[in-house]
């Protein structure tokens, strides 16, 4: 596995970005996943807070970007995007790594987000770093608005799931 070197977003990573982001969605087609249009560059402007993955030992800048917002006073990860090219090198797990350690030193015992449940690298993926479905009993109203959204957006083209991953104090 290769280091991958995270960090906060700048202002001029914003293009790369969307081009990851786009870039990405094309191994969802691949896999004959058919996903509405979307315009990454709106995700990018309201995220509270986008990690950034370069990958230091190719030396590829901006190869993953994690975004997040606050929903029902907890972070939840909008967006984990990883070129398809860097894919299997530890990019994704190094951005969700920073996510959840930044979470859990900002005092937050929780991250949810939304997924589809059975591609392999969706919530199978998720569940193997410590993620479980949280039942819809056990939602706030914003995740019943997330879900909502997605609805609307015709994200829902195959089953998906709101997951959690409770978070430990840095020790």
């Amino acid at each position: 596995m290769e280091h991958t070197g995270v960090r906060p977003m700048r202002p001029e990573d914003t293009s790369r970005l969307v081009g990851v982001s786009l870039a990405a969605d094309t191994v969802f087609a691949d896999a004959g996943v058919v996903l509405p249009p979307d315009d990454p560059g709106e995700m990018l402007a309201h995220a509270e807070r986008v990690l950034v993955a370069d990958d230091p030992v190719t030396g590829a800048p901006v190869v993953g970007l994690a975004a997040t917002v606050t929903v029902d006073g907890h972070p939840h990860l909008e967006q984990l995007a990883v070129r398809p090219g860097h894919g299997g090198r530890g990019v994704g797990g190094a951005l969700l790594g920073a996510v959840c350690a930044e979470a859990a030193a900002a005092g937050h015992t929780r991250l949810t987000l939304t997924t589809f449940r059975d591609l392999p690298w969706n919530g199978p993926w998720y569940a193997r770093r410590g993620f479980t479905v949280l039942p819809r009993e056990e939602w706030g109203p914003g995740l019943e608005q997330v879900w909502e959204t997605e609805e609307r957006a015709g994200v829902r083209v195959l089953p998906r799931v709101v997951m959690v991953r409770e978070l430990s104090p840095p020790a």
